[in-house]
């Protein structure tokens, strides 16, 4: 059976290509949006609180709460005050994205060599310059591993978003009357292959970053 409903997924796909290409653009924008504003809000913060040294509760508490909170609920919560929709998904994506970046961002600032910052600060650097110069390069592979634990949620968890009227990917596993069992296996394998495909390209990042930070020999 199971090996039926994966040949159904893979007719499926060709004959609706158009179909999942517009729906993938859907979920990409919806899981974009809502980590870009999650940057926003989050990433100033953690960098903040990690050059300080001060918040390590608050970036704790953050992170489990993130982990804790159901998707469902924070979507149901978001109708109830945005109504059904685009920005509805989103604050719950956007709130869901929050915990493992300002987590991220705290520990990769916070973890910098303290002899490297008091270096920079002996050399008449500004704490804003120490930050941006020095701790924000050096930090910047766990930064990156944040915001790619914080993409992957989100896109997987964006696929919620067509129970309740966010369109994208979600949308079409959530009628398998219209669609079939086929279709709706054939939008997670597309849900799969966005995240994979986001994951892939951050991870490359990190390790350039990564690399980058390495001793030279």
């Amino acid at each position: 059976m199971l090996a039926g409903v994966f040949g159904d997924a893979f007719r499926f796909m060709p004959n609706h290509f158009s179909l999942l290409l517009e729906k993938t653009g859907e979920t990409a924008e919806l899981a974009f949006v809502a980590l870009g504003i999650a940057l926003v809000l989050a990433l100033p913060l953690g960098l903040w609180l990690g050059h300080r040294h001060r918040g390590l509760l608050l970036a704790l508490s953050v992170s489990s709460a993130g982990r804790s909170l159901p998707s469902v609920v924070l979507i149901g919560l978001g109708i109830g005050i945005l109504g059904v929709g685009f920005w509805n998904n989103t604050v719950a994506l956007v709130v869901l994205a929050i915990a493992p970046i300002l987590t991220n961002a705290y520990f990769a600032i916070d973890g910098v060599d303290r002899d490297v910052v008091e270096a920079a600060r002996g050399m008449g650097l500004t704490e804003t310059q120490i930050l941006t110069r020095v701790e924000l390069p050096l930090g910047l592979p766990l930064l990156l591993t944040g915001l790619n634990i914080a993409a992957v949620f989100v896109i997987a968890t964006a696929t919620i978003a067509g129970i309740f009227g966010g369109g994208g990917l979600g949308d079409i596993m959530a009628r398998q009357v219209t669609y079939g069992l086929g279709g709706v296996f054939a939008a997670a394998i597309w849900v799969a292959g966005l995240a994979l495909l986001t994951a892939a390209v951050l991870g490359v990042a990190q390790r350039a970053a990564s690399r980058r930070m390495a001793p030279k020999t």
